[in-house]
């Protein structure tokens, strides 16, 4: 099985996307170890102010206003570019990377200056589990998402 993967696309501003992970392996889980947002349009020539949001929750979370008290809340990220040199780029991403993924998760895009389309990229890591931690994490994974 392959220790690292990729999922990526592009999701129209303030659309959600689902992760799809029902077709996990059997005592295995996935960590969240990358997400990162990329502008679809107007590259280096515009201002770009985007905000995403990856949660197990039973909805998305609205990016432009996380709640890091959500246990369903596994990543954001914010990344501002501006054309004009006195405004520089900024990104930041948080991640909880203990968070061990077995079920579907759903990703939130909105670009808050140009409502563009947004490029966003999250890397996965899988990890090996005993019979009891996969009891564990699907229980914990199912509250949250039953919420």
């Amino acid at each position: 099985m392959r220790k690292t993967f990729v999922m990526r696309g592009q999701t129209a501003s303030g659309e959600t996307e689902v992760l799809n992970f029902s077709g996990y392996k059997p005592g295995y889980a996935y960590r969240l170890t990358e997400f990162k947002l990329y502008p679809s349009t107007g590259i280096g020539s515009a201002t770009n102010e985007m905000v995403g949001s990856i949660t197990a929750g039973k909805t998305a979370i609205t990016p432009t206003d996380p709640d890091f008290s959500n246990d369903g809340l596994i990543g954001t990220c914010q990344q501002t570019s501006n054309s004009n040199q006195a405004y520089p780029s900024s990104t930041n991403t948080v991640i909880n990377d203990t968070y061990m993924i077995t079920q579907n998760l759903i990703l939130m895009v909105q670009d808050t200056a140009t409502s563009t389309p947004i490029n966003w990229q999250c890397r996965f890591e899988s990890v090996k589990m005993t019979g009891p931690e996969e009891a564990a994490v699907n229980f914990k994974q199912f509250s949250i998402s039953d919420e």
